[in-house]
This record gives C-alpha cells, sequence and structure tokens, in this order.
C-alpha cells in the first residue's frame, strides 16, 4: 500500500467501515455498527459534523444552522439502546409546539397538543374539536398500520415493497389518489385551519398540493403521539454527543474530505478516492451523501445523470438568514411562522420562479427562547428559514441582500421591534451555500421530495444494486426525510450490514 492509500480502520480483528458523510445519518449509522464491533472510520467533506445538523458561532452568538426541532423523540432512545449507551441528551417539550402570524391577523395562533386548548384558537371553526379529533384519529390509524410495515422496514425489492403495501388496510388507499390539501378541505372549513395544518408539508420540503394525503399522519405525529421537542443546549448538542460516543469506540472522523471518485474491478467495489487522489480502501462502505446524487456523481451511473435527477422531484431549498440582535423579541415563541393571506397562489408558484418574493413566507426559530446561553445576556439569536426556489429554477442569488432586508422589515414591523437597528451579526445563506458545503444537489434542503413516485421502496434503495458492499442511508433513501426518519434509516442499513456480513 503506497503513501496515497489509506485503509478504513486499524486492525484486522472484524470488518473495515467506511462511511461517507458525518451527516446524522452516517454519525447514527458509524455509531450502530462499531457498537457490534465493526471497525468504522468517517470521512467528511465539511470541515466539522453534523451535515444539516450543524452549528455557526459569530460574534459570541450560537445559531443551530439547520434543524430547529424534531418529533418522534423515543427514536433517539432506541438509537441509544441499540448501542448500548445510557442517552447523553436532555429533551424538552415544546408548548405550544409553534405559533403562526397571519398577515390578516395581529395576533397568532397558539398550535397546542391539548385540543380544549387548539380548539379555542380557532372559534371560527364550527365543532373544531370533534372535527380535529376524527381527523387526527383517521392519521393516528394510518400511523400505526404502516410504521413496521412500511417505515421501518427493508425492501430487498420492489416486489417485496408492492407485497407490503397489500398489507396494509384497503381503507387508507383514497389518501394516495388526493393531496394533503384536498383531505384537509374534506374536514375543515376554514382557510386559516387548513393551512395551519398543512405546515407539516413543509417539513418535508414541499408544499401541500403536492404531498399525498398520506402525510396527515404528521399532523398525528406532532399533536397526538409525541409533539416537538427541543434538545438542552441546542440541536448541535445531538451531533457533539453523538462524537464523543464515537470516539469513545475508536472511531475517527477526517474532514475536509469529498470523495470524487471510486475504483472498481467486475462487479466489486475496490475503492474511493478524494479530491487530493488519496484512496481509501474498506471492505464495507455506507454514503451518508444523497443516495441519488451520489449514484450519478460518483458512481456515474446513467440512470442518475445531471438531466435525469432534474427531471425528479426535490425538496424545496432554504434561504437561511442567522441574526444576532441586541433586546429581547416579546412576540416571538421558540418556533413561528410568517405567513400571508394568498397561501394557495403563493405555495403553488413561488417554488418554481426565478424572481425572488416580495412579500415572503418565512419561518424564525428564536433558539434564545429555551436555551438562553445560544446569545449574550438582553440578545436574541434568531435563525430564519425562508423556503425558495431550488437551483434549477433560481440559479443566482445576487439579490440576497435585498430578500434578507425584505424579510427582517417584515418581521420588524410584525413583531413591533426594530431588528435591523438591533442587529449585532447577520449571516446569510442561499441555496449555492447549502449546495456547496454539503452537495445537496441542486441546493434541494431535504433531498428528494415524497411524491408517489418516490415514496416507501420507490426511493433510491438503502444497498447498492451493483456492489453488494455499498449502502446508503439519510434523507434520499428510505424511509425519508427529517431527523427522526433519518435515524430509522441508520438502523434500516445497520440491519442490512448485520445480516449481510455478520462478524
Amino acid at each position: 500500500m503506497n503513501q496515497n492509500t489509506e485503509r478504513s480502520a486499524a486492525g484486522k480483528a472484524g470488518k473495515n467501515v467506511l462511511v461517507i458523510g458525518a451527516g446524522l445519518g452516517g454519525l447514527s449509522t458509524a455509531l450502530r455498527l462499531a457498537s457490534r464491533g465493526y471497525k468504522v472510520q468517517i470521512v467528511e467533506k465539511y470541515h466539522s459534523p453534523g451535515g444539516r445538523l450543524n452549528i455557526l458561532e459569530k460574534d459570541g452568538f450560537r445559531f443551530d444552522l439547520g434543524p430547529s426541532f424534531f418529533s418522534m423523540s423515543y427514536e433517539f432512545t432506541e438509537l441509544f439502546d441499540f448501542c448500548g449507551v445510557a442517552n447523553p441528551l436532555k429533551f424538552h417539550p415544546l408548548d405550544p409546539l409553534y405559533a403562526v402570524f397571519f398577515s390578516h391577523r395581529q395576533k397568532p395562533y397558539l398550535i397546542f397538543k391539548d385540543l380544549i386548548k387548539l380548539a379555542a384558537q380557532f372559534p371560527e371553526e364550527k365543532d373544531f374539536e370533534a372535527k380535529a379529533a376524527k381527523y387526527l384519529a383517521s392519521a393516528g390509524r394510518l400511523f400505526h398500520d404502516t410504521e413496521y410495515k412500511i417505515v421501518k422496514r427493508n425492501f430487498p425489492t420492489l416486489l417485496h415493497y408492492g407485497a407490503a403495501l397489500t398489507t396494509v388496510p384497503l381503507k387508507h388507499l383514497p389518501l394516495l389518489m388526493r393531496s394533503m390539501w384536498t383531505e384537509l378541505c374534506r374536514n375543515f372549513e376554514t382557510e386559516d385551519v387548513r393551512v395551519i395544518f398543512s405546515l407539516v408539508a413543509f417539513f418535508l420540503g414541499a408544499t401541500p398540493f403536492n404531498t399525498p394525503a398520506v402525510y396527515s399522519l404528521l399532523n398525528y405525529t406532532e399533536l397526538v403521539h409525541d409533539g416537538y421537542w427541543n434538545v438542552e443546549g441546542g440541536m448541535y448538542r445531538i451531533t457533539e454527543e453523538m462524537v464523543k460516543l464515537l470516539e469513545d469506540k475508536g472511531v475517527s472522523i477526517t474532514y475536509n474530505t469529498e470523495i470524487v471518485s471510486a475504483e472498481t474491478e467486475g462487479s466489486g467495489l475496490q475503492s474511493f478516492t478524494d479530491q487530493n487522489g488519496k484512496k481509501w480502501i474498506a471492505d464495507l462502505y455506507v454514503a451518508n451523501s444523497d443516495a441519488a446524487w451520489f449514484r450519478g456523481k460518483v458512481l456515474n451511473r446513467k440512470k442518475f445523470n445531471t438531466p435525469k435527477l432534474d427531471k425528479m422531484d426535490w425538496t424545496l431549498a432554504p434561504f437561511t438568514i442567522y441574526l444576532g440582535v441586541r433586546g429581547k423579541i416579546e412576540n416571538l415563541h421558540h418556533h413561528t411562522y410568517f405567513l400571508g393571506s394568498n397561501f394557495n397562489e403563493y405555495a403553488e408558484g413561488i417554488f418554481r420562479t426565478a424572481v425572488s418574493p416580495e412579500k415572503p413566507y418565512y419561518y424564525v426559530n428564536a433558539g434564545s427562547k429555551s436555551n438562553p446561553a445560544c446569545a449574550p445576556e438582553g440578545c436574541e439569536n434568531l435563525f430564519i428559514l425562508c423556503p425558495v426556489p431550488d437551483l434549477r429554477y433560481k440559479s443566482h442569488w445576487d439579490d440576497k441582500e435585498t430578500l434578507a432586508d425584505n424579510i427582517i422589515a417584515d418581521l420588524s414591523q410584525r413583531t413591533g421591534f426594530p431588528i435591523a437597528e438591533n442587529t449585532i451579526t447577520r449571516t446569510i445563506l442561499t441555496p449555492e451555500d447549502w449546495r456547496d458545503s454539503f452537495n445537496l444537489y441542486q441546493g434541494s434542503g431535504l433531498g428528494l421530495a415524497h411524491g408517489l413516485n418516490q415514496v416507501g421502496g420507490l426511493r433510491p434503495a438503502n444497498k447498492d444494486e451493483v456492489f453488494s458492499n455499498l449502502y446508503y442511508v439519510g434523507a434520499s433513501t428510505i424511509p425519508g426525510t427529517g431527523l427522526p426518519i433519518v435515524v430509522i434509516s441508520s438502523k434500516l442499513v445497520a440491519e442490512r450490514v448485520l445480516q449481510d456480513y455478520p462478524l
């Protein structure tokens, strides 16, 4: 072995595993396999671990770079139990879950799990409590009828996926045939209620008009099943604690290292090569890069070349602003959505235009509300996310300062707080930045979307179709996107490795 060749892990006892990417999926998979005795090493393009679950520290402020809350907290408990370690994280439930400001109302809606409290927010919706209970009960039945039959399950072939679908009760079939918005219109009369219940579609990086109604189950997970949670110390604590556990198990992470090509022999995968020409050799490989993009860019698969990737459905791109602000903003909760009064028109049109919105819809996370140490005393740290078109539709972001100014001006007007005048630090990330930092295809924030042709077993598989020693984990493979779903993804790929290559 020459100086440009690197073994993926020291020692010959057990299988050597190279994990490509230190996002949540890569860290979770590495931890699972290391806990079972595999020799694991991780390479990461970015300068720090976590992928989108990362951090920005600037001028005394600490910002969560991407995800700012999560549901299905028990999936993290399952991960640590699987690895035989105590959960090092402290979770705190959010109550209310979030607030929603509409431009036509001075007062925000507060979204509680308690249906009696929630019903009080919508006096104009007749019999809201009964309607919501019925809607959520139906969504709950769907969740539990698919959790283990579809979501938490590997599919060796499409036939296996088809067979699994036949085990789901037929009563849920109509939800595949209509959109989430259509389903909400069947259950609620007022526009504001429909819009608020449809916001979970944006968590999937899509709109309720192109998201199947089966994802109404997310309303169940947020309002009934588990709610939303914050991590004591900020979301990046998840990454920090997982890295500590990996270090305890002898797993190292090499940063600033991008895998750019593969070396194969016949039907076998021999090694990967990074941007500096160094070869990385292992017995097994797990790619925590986008499962579709990686197949096209690194493995040169024609099925996943750029024209074909562009024809796939991708999630919305993030335009993010990080503000350190002097003073306390009373009209903000930990999570707040700011919406206009033209939801249908905005959602259907804005994501395929080359023009930045003049009156954008956006989300604000005030992390300092739950974790005061994230900002200097008497200050707020604000993370603002505005979903925008991906780079297929809007390829240049020369107007990023103007868009940021518009959002900040709107936020100032609606909260009654002069944010611009009190800004201490400001950072803007465009879809170009997200693409370049984390190899997010066309700047898509959450990978492949969840339309009917890209859901469940129709997503790129978590085991490579050519190389038996290459696996995938993350948002664009099964089961899909979202922090707890990616943790499930790590369990599914670990199960395949344990079955295919037992020690």
